[in-house]
């Protein structure tokens, strides 16, 4: 069901690597996987092998399939230059890869992505700009669209029970870590830190 998607990415994968790396990045695995966290994500080694080589991965997140195609390509060139910044030497991120640092939103921007900060994370709020726009459209990737996404998980804040009526609220406040989404819960109000990310933990909506 996905093959079509994944032909698409593997495509603007090779048309994005000949226009913005001349064709100097390694051949990667492509996948579409649920990471509700992240747009996407590129692995750190090469997870991926075969009788000749490995391969890193590439994944785009299947709940956000559904975003505009542009935006969906501009991930996967967000990832593209994280691989590039790797095979280079060039140190693009810290805090075990969550916070981006201005040498990523240099090596994106010249490659066609809008960069913006965001706390905790760094310049990492990506889009895509005119440019890159026209590139995809040049190279007809913005023909097709991608025709399946992954549902969000449901809200069972209020699950019921048995006889069908709804459960007690949980007393519990949940905290989660801006940066990595590492979650802990606590029965009354807290300041708590990320041991990870040394990052103040937001308390979760309701």
């Amino acid at each position: 069901m996905l093959s079509k998607d994944n032909a698409l990415f593997e495509r603007a994968f090779d048309v994005l690597n000949q226009v913005y790396f001349d064709t100097k990045l390694p051949k990667v695995v492509i996948t579409i996987q649920s990471k509700p966290k992240a747009y996407g994500y590129i692995t750190c080694n090469e997870v991926w092998t075969d009788a000749d080589r490995s391969y890193y991965e590439i994944n785009i997140t299947a709940e956000y399939l559904n975003r505009p195609m542009e935006n969906v390509l501009a991930t996967l060139q967000h990832e593209m230059v994280h691989l590039y910044c790797m095979i280079n030497g060039i140190q693009d991120t810290s805090k075990k890869g969550r916070y981006h640092n201005k040498n990523f939103k240099a090596e994106a921007e010249k490659r066609g992505l809008l960069i913006e900060y965001v706390k905790y994370i760094g310049y990492s709020k990506t889009a895509p700009s005119e440019q890159f726009i026209t590139v995809l459209q040049q190279h007809g990737l913005l023909e097709d669209t991608i025709q399946h996404f992954r549902l969000q998980p449901l809200d069972v804040s209020l699950p019921t029970n048995t006889t069908g009526k709804p459960k007690k609220k949980s007393s519990t406040r949940k905290y989660v870590c801006p940066a990595c989404g590492m979650s802990v819960r606590a029965t009354r109000v807290v300041h708590i830190i990320c041991g990870d990310c040394f990052c103040v933990m937001e308390q979760e909506e309701t």
